[in-house]
């Protein structure tokens, strides 16, 4: 049996809400996004390359943003820079793009729903105004981390709509 990518709700924004409130459902929102750009592809819809030279396909897409979501939120917030990347190497900094032609789509998801709890998890304990020090020695707030992570979603999202509509001609919201 072919493996499918499940439904996916996409929440909706907060219209009111606190600053903290307001920036987890934007982000939330973008998750949710980009898994409904995903919904009902089989594995080898979402291993699909876009047109060359681009190596994007949604299942890259997805694999990044495990990645992403797993640097901002535990490395950096979490404060456990020891934590290792999933799909990239030194040897291979784009692994998580280049290396989706024999890649396990159904873990995939599975990680990227699991990092996304645990980087609510390691945000949830910490103030939008508290800092730390990036890897290239920068001092980051929590704030920017969120509003970051927003921006990529909105970005790599506008890739997918694009990857979506190549495969199937669905477009969407």
């Amino acid at each position: 049996m072919t493996w499918t990518a499940p439904e996916a709700d996409r929440p909706h924004t907060p219209k009111a809400a606190d600053e903290r409130a307001s920036l987890q459902g934007f982000l939330d929102h973008h998750r949710g996004t980009l898994l409904q750009k995903c919904a009902g592809l089989t594995e080898s819809h979402l291993r699909r390359r876009a047109v060359e030279p681009s190596g994007l396909s949604l299942l890259g897409l997805v694999r990044h943003m495990t990645e992403v979501e797993r640097s901002w939120f535990r490395r950096w917030i979490g404060g456990d820079p020891s934590i290792p990347q999933l799909y990239c190497t030194p040897e291979n900094p784009d692994g998580d793009f280049d290396d989706v032609d024999t890649a396990d789509a159904e873990a995939a998801f599975a990680a990227y729903s699991g990092e996304i709890a645990l980087a609510d998890a390691a945000a949830a304990g910490h103030d939008l105004g508290e800092t730390f020090t990036s890897r290239r020695g920068q001092q980051l707030s929590v704030r920017w981390v969120y509003l970051h992570m927003i921006e990529e979603y909105a970005r790599h999202n506008g890739h997918a709509d694009f990857l979506r509509e190549r495969i199937d001609g669905a477009t969407g919201e």
